[in-house]
């Protein structure tokens, strides 16, 4: 029996399964179920204490094929107890203890005390129903779990719709321009579940949303029926109509498949839908406004949408309407455009409380695939997730600094004078980004230089690197030019996805070029990528690459069928079946390819979409083409905390925002200073995210660009980016403790402060590493921001000194050039001298601040910075310690070394408690000084 999921009334049905037959060993078991259930074989086996694999097959064996996202590493270890208890069997280990019901196949995992931590529902937990997709039979698959009351859930990734807690609702893992998809929850009763499947895959409720009419009955403005009134202007003030008329639908949101607008649409220069919905059930609407350009929505007197986006990138926004039967709710939206894209689509009551479940829907698959992480703490479930998916190498040194970039350095002479001037203003620098463009206007894809802009690109590297002291990353897409030599090397083996080559489809550049991309999904195309860009890149001296468009974005714009059909056939099947795993295949081709070539250089990749396990492939993730708008600054902050919630630990964002609207373009007056105040509290957040780089489009994006010398903008943006070189001990400390303990630099709070409900939902808060709590403003104007103070911890504030009580909130002080910053009370904070860049001297001189108000311990991590000599075991460290009962600082004996590495060192120490609020400042001076020679020192404060 093939149960149909178009209906979530499926899960009240009972199973009539009984099991037949059954296996097992002490860490796995494995059930064959009777001919009433969907599933016919259950597998459920311990990876180790704290991990379960669960698979489900609707079919008489389970498939075959590779998992893209577990580690090759990991096998099965440990020692487990399996035993039938007659209706049931109960597997065990040091942690956990899992039942299966044999009559329901009902999972449910326990702690080894015997308390419950989730369990699938008693009656039909997951279903498989029959589907033929891009010629593939399969099964769209879905799978439910009961919600705790009051448990909270994150990860997935990260999403630009400003939600930190993911309890009722929806998450689309559908890779995107700005949204990157990890298929990994994780939930604050200290768990995961690791979904191994890589088609798009719905949280919450899975139904698509359908046209505007099929959902409410319309109503004109009037009040007349028949659709909402729809009214044309030839200006962008709404005042010169052109044309009026009644609507039914508002579905203009592809090139491939959209609903024309009317005959003399070229002179419209903004559109008003306006009028009355009303539906016949009671109960949660939702709806999915998909727009580009400026845009207004109104539902009843509430403004609930303010956008605008650049044409070629709509983005959503979900307005949730919980309505009575037959009543009309009021509904106005005005859009400005510029030639782009909009939508209104709906969702009636689906009947279900998603509040209350877990629901995991995936539209290819051959059977159900997860892993059950349980944990102590969130940083153990994360920990998990790396277990199975592959630890994250350390990063480069160079990488924890300052990154300038632009769309885009058009010369040479452009990138080096950018440089030079950050060096002559004596402005901290790490790394300058070549963005794409780079060769000649008909060439892409050939990773060669434009000769007469780029005359000499290996003298350039060469100044870059011996004179100005800085580091290159250069923008290199899966993208390949019709007619290039590296489009014919690929074609004749069958490496690219010819689709929109056969239909002739254009990109934007010039006159306009046919392309396509790559496959990685076959190994020889891999190989042949990496070669490619050895051969014409890193041959060359370039440091790291920036993997641009790896959804993959062959061409923007078009339905999710077309983008589908464009991307594939793969080497390992449909792109329907792989769609979110591009940039882990693309990741792992140029990880692999330089580690080969090069196996001391230290591997760094951004790329623009994550999948699960990208990680181990040195790979970061930026969240994309965002606007430069406070709204979607806003939006970042949940999106990179959701993010490294989900396992994947270096994060970062466009400073300023990547795409302009046309006020800032070339501002004055009022949007200058607006434009300057939005780069200055963005850089400001910034500064503390897991990487730390500036770029967009137009205006320039450098900090003596966005304003001179003197302006609190100037003065703020280069404050931090001093204070991120002085933190250099502390974020590459924090760096080694990603490789060596699996942690998560950018922390959500609950983290850090579990047991505080009250942190469950913040999403503008959050740790940076475990002394700082970071509190960005993301208002225009705003000059105090409410902040709150975790329970559990007291807090000083950076500035100041000044101690708080946790567990309330506090109106805090955020002038122009600063942000809101505390310290937890109990921390060591190791700051380094002043540098310009971090390769210029090792800290010789360290000053430990120490903030006295609980036990305090921090781990400082050294090691060459550039190389993998590391994974040999040349590093060292040393371990401070202060108890706050004895006020005592251990400085302990190093552990380790390193070529190069320092054998002696000042290591001055700053005292910090409520007798003493000491304002942090960069020369502060010592409370003590200690002539450190790797020898333990004990110091009573």
């Amino acid at each position: 029996m093939r149960l149909a999921i178009s209906a979530f009334a499926a899960f009240v049905l009972l199973l009539a399964a009984a099991a037949s037959a059954q296996t097992g060993n002490n860490n796995s078991f494995q059930l064959k179920t009777g001919s009433g259930s969907d599933t016919k074989l259950l597998k459920v086996e311990f990876i180790n204490d704290y991990i379960v694999h669960v698979s489900a097959s609707p079919g008489d064996q389970f498939s075959f094929r590779k998992s893209l996202i577990i580690d090759e590493s990991v096998k099965p270890s440990g020692n487990f107890k399996t035993e039938d208890k007659g209706d049931y069997i109960l597997m065990t280990s040091s942690a956990l203890k899992v039942r299966i019901d044999k009559s329901t196949e009902r999972i449910s995992f326990y702690d080894r005390d015997g308390h419950i931590i989730l369990q699938e529902p008693e009656n039909v937990c997951r279903t498989f129903a029959d589907t033929n997709i891009m010629g593939e039979n399969a099964y769209r698959i879905l799978q439910t779990f009961l919600a705790s009351p009051g448990e909270a859930f994150y990860g997935f990734g990260a999403h630009q719709n400003g939600i930190m807690n993911y309890r009722g609702e929806d998450v689309d893992l559908w890779q995107y321009n700005i949204v990157d998809i990890i298929p990994f929850m994780v939930s604050s009763k200290n768990y995961g579940i690791l979904w191994d499947n890589y088609s798009r895959t719905k949280f919450g409720d899975y139904r698509d949303y359908i046209s505007l009419n099929k959902t409410f009955e319309l109503f004109t403005k009037e009040g007349n029926s028949g659709g909402l009134t729809a009214e044309y202007f030839e200006d962008e003030n709404f005042q010169k109509l052109l044309i009026k008329r009644p609507e039914e639908r508002i579905e203009h949101e592809y090139i491939d498949k959209n609903d024309p607008f009317p005959d003399g649409f070229e002179k419209v220069k903004s559109v008003r839908w306006e009028g009355f919905l009303k539906s016949n059930k009671e109960g949660l609407h939702k709806l999915r406004l998909y727009c580009s350009g400026y845009t207004k929505m109104w539902v009843g007197d509430s403004l609930v949408v303010d956008s605008w986006r650049q044409n070629w990138l709509p983005w959503t926004h979900i307005i949730k309407l919980d309505l009575k039967k037959g009543e009309r709710k009021k509904i106005k939206i005005e859009w400005i455009h510029s030639g782009g894209y909009i939508g209104l689509k709906a969702l009636p009551p689906s009947g279900e409380n998603y509040d209350g479940i877990i629901s995991l829907h995936s539209e290819v698959a051959d059977q159900i695939d997860y892993y059950f992480v349980y944990g102590n703490n969130l940083d153990e479930v994360i920990k998990g997730y790396r277990y199975l998916t592959g630890k994250a190498p350390v990063m480069p040194k160079w990488a924890m600094g300052f990154w300038q970039c632009r769309e885009r350095y058009k010369t040479q002479d452009e990138l080096l004078e950018v440089v030079r001037e950050y060096r002559k203003r004596k402005i901290p620098i790490d790394n300058i980004v070549q963005d794409w463009f780079y060769w000649k206007e008909d060439d892409w894809g050939n990773h060669d230089f434009d000769p007469s802009r780029f005359p000499d690109p290996e003298g350039m590297i060469k100044e870059l690197h011996d004179s100005l002291n800085a580091h290159i990353m250069i923008s290199v897409w899966p993208k390949f030019y019709v007619g290039t030599a590296h489009f014919e090397e690929f074609k004749k083996n069958g490496w690219l996805y010819m689709r929109n080559v056969d239909v002739g489809e254009k990109d934007w550049v010039g006159p306009g070029y046919v392309s396509t991309f790559y496959d990685p999904y076959s190994e020889g195309a891999r190989k042949l990528y990496w070669k490619q860009i050895e051969n014409k890149l890193f041959s060359k001296g370039i440091d790291a690459w920036w993997l641009d468009a790896t959804e993959p974005d062959i061409h923007s714009n078009l339905s999710p069928e077309e983008t589908l059909r464009r991307m594939g056939p793969t080497a390992l099947g449909t792109p329907a079946r792989y769609r979110n795993t591009y940039s882990l295949l693309n990741s792992k081709a140029v990880y692999e390819g330089q580690r080969l070539s090069n196996p001391d250089k230290r591997v760094f990749i951004l790329t623009r979409s994550a999948f699960a396990g990208q990680q181990k492939y040195s790979a970061a993730t930026w969240s994309g083409d965002v606007a430069a708008r406070w709204y979607d600054f806003k939006v970042q902050i949940p999106a990179g905390l959701n993010f490294s919630l989900s396992g994947i630990p270096y994060w970062t964002t466009d400073i300023g925002g990547f795409a302009v609207e046309p006020r800032y373009e070339n501002p004055s007056g009022k949007d200058l200073e607006e434009w300057r105040e939005l780069n200055t509290r963005w850089f400001q957040f910034g500064a503390f995210c897991p990487l730390f780089r500036s770029h967009g489009q137009f205006p320039y994006r450098e900090i003596f660009n966005i304003s001179p010398e003197g302006h609190p903008a100037y003065e703020s943006m280069v404050y931090y980016d001093k204070l991120r070189y002085r933190l250099m001990p502390y974020i590459y400390s924090l760096a080694g403790m990603v490789t060596f303990e699996d942690y998560t630099i950018m922390r959500a709070l609950i983290l850090d402060f579990p047991d505080d409900k009250n942190v469950f939902n913040i999403s503008d808060q959050y740790m940076f590493g475990p002394a700082f709590l970071v509190n960005p403003v993301t208002d225009f104007k705003a000059r105090s921001r409410k902040v709150y103070l975790p329970a559990g911890a007291d807090w000083y504030d950076f500035y100041t000194g000044k101690k708080y009580t946790g567990g309330k909130s506090i109106a805090a002080d955020a002038p122009y050039e600063r942000i809101p910053l505390f310290v937890k009370a109990g921390s060591i904070i190791p700051i380094g001298p002043g540098i310009q860049y971090t390769g210029q001297k090792q800290a010789d001189t360290l000053t430990l601040f120490v903030y006295a108000g609980g036990d305090a311990s921090f781990v400082l991590y050294e090691d060459e910075g550039t190389n993998y000599n590391y994974e040999k075991g040349l590093y060292s460290t040393i371990e401070f310690k202060y108890d706050e009962t004895d006020k005592e600082l251990v400085i302990g004996e190093r552990k380790g070394e390193f070529p190069g590495m320092l054998s002696e060192r000042i290591i001055n120490i700053v005292f910090i408690n409520s007798d003493s609020p000491r304002p942090f400042e960069f020369n502060i001076k010592p409370d003590r000084v200690v002539n450190y020679n790797g020898k333990e020192v004990k110091i009573k404060l």
